[in-house]
């Protein structure tokens, strides 16, 4: 496990604010979980682009309309539109203060976008969660959760698959920010709160405001 250190004169922890995070972890992991309890812990909101685009179609805003189109078709939602949907949420007043944010960035294109989006406001990304866990691990507790659900759809091999997606689509990203000395890596496997605190032993404890 790596862990990060404040910088740039607890910038993360400035202004009344908290720091600005992004979590990272394979299908089955968990990561929506510990998004939800770090966040709290943080007093951050969690900012899942997943609930972001389900916001927008509820609400039906231009861009909800432009999303939903896209996703009927079968299609992915393109750098412009979610970075768009992401610009125009983390300036919403709960999200300047800090975040955590899950599902974003997905490319390097996306992590160069948010680069710029928070240095024009004096903000960069303070750490990078990395849950880290065994694919046959994994694998097994998903397997199992889907023959309990009854979803005999969801074979061994179509879990197998998204874990490799997974682990191609986001190396690219993980190297930019191991690079950065601000990747932490985190064993995602075992009960909710070792994980959790397995998480907050690797970040610095001034930043947690619910303790």
């Amino acid at each position: 496990m790596t862990a990060v250190e404040t910088h740039d004169g607890e910038r993360a922890a400035g202004e009344g604010g908290g720091p600005r995070l992004l979590i990272v972890g394979p299908p089955g992991a968990g990561k929506g979980t510990q998004a939800a309890v770090i966040a709290e812990r943080y007093g951050i909101p969690t900012i899942s682009t997943g609930d972001i685009f389900r916001a927008n179609i509820a609400a039906g805003t231009e861009l909800g309309v432009q999303v939903k189109q896209i996703v009927d078709a079968g299609d992915y939602v393109p750098d412009s539109l979610t970075n768009a949907l992401v610009t125009d949420r983390l300036d919403e007043a709960d999200a300047r203060g800090g975040f955590l944010l899950d599902g974003y960035p997905r490319t390097p294109d996306q992590v160069r976008y948010l680069d710029d989006l928070l240095a024009r406001h004096g903000h960069a990304i303070d750490a990078v969660i990395r849950l880290v866990a065994d694919e046959d691990e994994i694998v097994s507790r998903l397997r199992k959760r889907a023959l309990e659900q009854g979803r005999v759809d969801d074979s061994e091999e179509a879990i197998r698959h998204r874990q490799e997606v997974y682990a191609r689509e986001t190396e690219p990203l993980l190297a930019i920010y191991r690079e950065r000395g601000i990747l932490v890596e985190v064993d995602g496997l075992g009960p909710v709160d070792a994980v959790t605190e397995r998480i907050l032993d690797a970040l610095p404890t001034e930043w947690i405001r619910n303790g």
